[in-house]
């Protein structure tokens, strides 16, 4: 019997994949699977996987003839997992010997529906532990107390899916929403932390994650950006009232933060970006928008008001904490 499924989406990694397969042996144990999708790669990552089928125990390796797409290729690989639990990592990250089963024995032993963990930070040779941002460490809590209070950093400024451990009874709510290219994490972590029973957050650090990757989704201003505004669509869709402040928040100073680095973008996409940037913070309830923009940076004010120069004053009392959610 499988205890643990671990998810692997790649594409044209070549100069990482082997790292992030040689930490999986290292982690290996016999219930344990590796589910690696080859997403449509034109560089040699596939020869790269194929060198690992015979050495590393439990690998599984499917290939999508064309790219897919970081979303639905984590959700082929969640479609043929048969562990307990699933994880899942990023094929240009790396973990350390022997985290996935120090992750396993912590939901194991907190009996919830998925544990959330720290993370390391790689830029270069820089090391920074990123901590998941709840205080309260090995208890078992309602996952939607963790989306509160809206002036604070919270689980849902927390995406990313490979931080944690998940049952695979959870089912679709671990799935992803495939019309995403980029930003499909906002929505997800959003539906499970309003629709899961529990959870649990351990102080455990065992992903390295690599930042300014050139070709990563954080990294390309092409039209898979815009997507950020159809994933807080889906955040907003059927949002429960007391959670709005909190999803306005979010999603003004992820804008602001997009606008400060639109040079990464075409002037023709920079455009189109701006336009339905204002378009969508003119649809929000307009006293949020205020106070949201009451919290952030004078820089980052600044952003928002070039942006969208009708915005409400702010509330007379301003309290200044910049980059909260991004």
């Amino acid at each position: 019997m499988i205890t643990l499924s671990v998810v692997v989406p790649i594409r044209d990694g070549e100069r990482f994949i082997a790292d992030a397969l040689t930490s999986l042996g290292r982690n290996a144990r016999h219930d344990f699977e590796f589910i690696v999708v080859n997403d449509g790669s034109v560089d040699a990552t596939g020869d790269i996987i194929e060198d690992f089928v015979h050495d590393l125990p439990g690998l599984t390796v499917l290939r999508n003839p064309t790219p897919v797409g970081l979303a639905d290729a984590r959700n082929t690989g969640l479609s043929a997992a048969t562990g307990r639990y699933v994880t899942f990592m990023d094929g240009d990250d790396w973990l350390a010997p022997g985290y996935l089963a120090r992750l396993v024995d912590a939901i194991d032993g907190l009996g919830c529906d998925f544990v959330r963990a720290d993370h390391v930070q790689v830029e270069g040779r820089k090391r920074v532990v990123h901590r998941a941002p709840s205080a309260r460490r090995g208890a078992v809590l309602d996952p939607r107390d963790a989306i509160l209070p809206a002036g604070m950093r919270t689980m849902v400024d927390y995406p990313y899916a490979w931080a944690g451990i998940y049952r695979r009874s959870l089912r679709d709510l671990l799935h992803f929403p495939g019309s995403l290219h980029t930003a499909e994490d906002r929505p997800w972590i959003w539906r499970l932390h309003r629709e899961a029973a529990t959870f649990a957050v351990v102080s455990l650090a065992g992903v390295f994650y690599r930042r300014m990757v050139s070709g990563s989704l954080t990294q390309v201003g092409d039209e898979r950006q815009l997507h950020f505004f159809d994933a807080f669509d889906l955040v907003f869709k059927d949002l429960e009232p007391e959670f709005l402040p909190k999803a306005v928040r979010n999603f003004c100073a992820l804008l602001a933060h997009h606008l400060e680095i639109g040079e990464r973008f075409t002037p023709e996409l920079r455009a189109r970006f701006r336009e339905r940037g204002a378009q969508m913070v003119r649809a929000l309830p307009p006293e949020l928008v205020a106070e949201s923009v009451a919290r952030m940076s004078v820089e980052r004010e600044a952003t928002l008001r070039a942006l969208v120069p009708d915005l409400p004053p702010s509330p007379h009392v301003r309290v200044r904490r910049d980059r909260e959610e991004t």
